[in-house]
């Protein structure tokens, strides 16, 4: 496949924190590259570096003559005045004025184009400010005014943090379907499984700065192993051959003049490369989350009976029973707008329910042997003296201009954690702060990092009930699995709402669906959820799609599904099917070069010789490319056979 993107020894540093250096990466035609990395790698830098809104401090990036790029930005921005279509139809006036979309020939054509681009986006007003959106639908139509340019290559800084399941599809869709390669800077896990071609981890851990892995999440994960396990085999290696070296260097000043100079010289060479091995292998650190729970027994922390809301003559939902009991989790999912918020206000006591429905005074009027205690219907029974502890999405409680010691403890150099008296600096250091850090500005720290100050801050919070609005947002992959593994040992009940379709997965058990128009279902687990969206979401799909034969094709990457029907296959031409018959004896070749590079990798006499290791593991990584290159070609052509 062509090369779109090249990047080679990208080096950047903002004071005196090197971000990284010596950076390569390189982007292929059609190809979907995740990348992922621990808070404050500099993966948002780097994007900038690739889409030319940073300047590297060494290095540079050369994209292919004639190859257009896009960037959306984790942050977006529109005009004050801007409606949903003049974000678009503005974009590609200014596009075709560059020169950039030189087919479009007039602002007519660009009007159109908008139309059909906001339509396979899913917005159905297009004249509705884009100041009125949600920050879900903001992220929407920032995603499609750079899709409408019609991109070769389109960079993203963590895309679904503000998008809804149902968003994080259609954006699924069209990073699949679209014409163009993308990078994605993202944490979900998921859509690392189902979306990435391959996945590129920035850190410090890799001897290069970065580890690239062509396949899935899950391929990524096995080979990152290997990976480390193997370089920890070196460290070991190496670590024997210094401990000889030191019993060398240590004998008599008579004897250490006979010695040899390069000898000499390459013992040192062994301590320094041991030094930064073991500094490379030293494990990951990750925030550390213990939820403090208050204790309580009590079996019935909040009872909900028949409970309603409606906003602006709009119902959320309508007679919703809801039971929460320590140890239970309870996953709310649901479109931006549905309700999500608004139900968790109403359970907190924080905003009162409708009054109940008559279907729901009817019934309790006809009911008999109810359960004691149970609650008059649109009322809930709390637990006396409930106790919730709420993670807020918005995080708003915090001041950006204080500094990060205020936030952590802003009324004493100490906190009190578990009945025992903390100093700051300990606090800080448990969540990867470091004593320097604590005069900064709230607002000079990154986002993952202001996510981990409200973690901190709520943990000194006994909990009955804990609530997680949109945990997940800026939090790294390791944060977010101890995340996970604290919130599954919390012993009272959790009301989790989280677009992170691994961690509702993994936690949940019990999910109520909210589907926008007053209906909510409940489910047993998210596996049945997702059977019943998929079969949901299959019904549509046996409608009859309008033609896009004339349809500008400005928008042709914003489908999701359904799509328009496919064009009739192109033949083979006589050089496509002369490399389909040499494709499959090459990707024979290449594997089993793998292989052989593979088995050197775990050769003891290769472990040791720490140059020998890198070399062999990079002919590695390149062989395994090429074959996923080589493989994904052959299905092409196969497929127009």
């Amino acid at each position: 496949m062509a090369v779109l993107l090249t990047a080679q020894s990208l080096s950047k540093t903002f004071g005196t924190k090197t971000l990284f250096e010596g950076i390569a990466i390189s982007l292929h035609d059609r190809e979907r590259l995740a990348l992922i990395g621990p808070n404050g790698s500099g993966k948002s830098t780097l994007l900038k570096i690739l889409a030319d809104q940073q300047t590297a401090d060494a290095g540079g990036v050369t994209v292919r003559k004639g190859v257009r790029t896009a960037y959306v930005p984790q942050k977006d921005t529109f005009d004050d005045d801007a409606t949903v279509h003049s974000a678009i139809a503005d974009a590609l006036k200014a596009a075709m004025k560059s020169g950039t979309l030189a087919h479009m020939h007039d602002d007519h054509e660009a009007e159109l184009a908008a139309d059909l681009v906001l339509d396979r986006a899913g917005f159905v007003d297009f004249q509705q400010p884009a100041s009125s959106l949600s920050g879900g639908q903001r992220k929407r139509l920032a995603i499609a005014r750079e899709i409408a340019k019609e991109p070769d290559v389109l960079l993203l800084d963590e895309p679904t943090n503000h998008l809804d399941l149902e968003g994080i599809e259609w954006l699924e869709g069209v990073l699949r379907a679209g014409p163009f390669a993308s990078i994605v800077v993202t944490h979900d896990r998921e859509f690392l499984e189902t979306v990435a071609t391959r996945i590129a981890e920035l850190s410090r851990q890799y001897p290069q700065g970065l580890f690239a892995v062509a396949g899935d999440y899950s391929e990524f994960l096995r080979r990152k192993q290997e990976f480390l396990d193997g370089q920890a085999r070196q460290e070991q290696a190496l670590a024997n051959q210094v401990r000889e070296d030191l019993r060398w260097l240590g004998r008599g000043a008579q004897a250490r003049r006979t010695k040899s100079k390069s000898r000499i010289d390459a013992s040192y060479e062994r301590m320094d490369e041991l030094a930064e091995l073991r500094d490379r292998n030293a494990t990951a650190k990750a925030t550390s989350i213990d939820w403090e729970a208050t204790g309580r027994m009590t079996q019935k922390l909040v009872v909900a009976r028949a409970i309603s809301k409606s906003l602006g003559g709009k119902p959320l939902f309508t007679d919703l029973d809801l039971v929460l009991s320590p140890g239970h989790k309870l996953g709310l999912l649901g479109p931006n707008g549905s309700g999500k918020s608004t139900l968790i206000k109403v359970l907190i006591g924080e905003i009162p329910a409708d009054p109940p429905s008559e279907a729901a005074l009817r019934d309790a009027a006809e009911a008999v042997n109810l359960p004691p205690g149970l609650p008059a219907p649109g009322t809930i029974k709390r637990a006396e003296r409930l106790r919730t502890v709420i993670f807020s999405q918005h995080r708003t409680e915090i001041e950006p201009g204080i500094t990060l010691a205020e936030a952590l403890s802003p009324h004493a150099d100490a906190v009190i954690y578990r009945g025992a008296t903390l100093h700051i600096n300990t606090w800080a250091r448990k969540f990867l702060f470091t004593t320097q850090q604590l005069k900064q500005p709230v607002r000079a720290l990154s986002g993952g990092e202001q996510a981990r100050i409200h973690i901190a801050r709520l943990m000194l919070e006994p909990a009955d009930v804990l609530i997680l609005d949109e945990p997940t947002n800026d939090l790294d992959i390791p944060s977010l699995e101890v995340l996970e593994e604290s919130l599954e040992e919390f012993p009272g009940a959790l009301i989790l709402v989280t677009h992170d379709r691994a961690m509702l997965a993994r936690l949940s058990t019990h999910l109520i669906a909210l589907d926008g128009e007053g209906g909510a279902r409940h489910f047993a687990d998210y596996t049945q959820w997702e059977r019943a969206h998929e079969a949901a979401r299959a019904k549509p799909a046996k409608k009859s799609v309008p033609s896009a034969e004339n349809a500008p094709s400005a928008a042709a990457a914003t489908q999701a599904s359904p799509a328009p029907a496919a064009p009739a296959k192109k033949k083979l031409s006589y050089k496509e099917q002369k490399e389909l018959t040499e494709i499959e004896p090459e990707i024979h070749r290449t594997e089993t070069l793998a292989s052989d590079l593979e088995k050197q990798m775990n050769d003891p006499d290769v472990i040791a010789d720490f140059r020998k290791f890198e070399e062999v593991s990079r002919a590695f990584a390149s062989a395994q490319a090429k074959v996923a290159s080589l493989f994904e070609r052959w299905q092409e052509l196969d497929a127009r056979q």
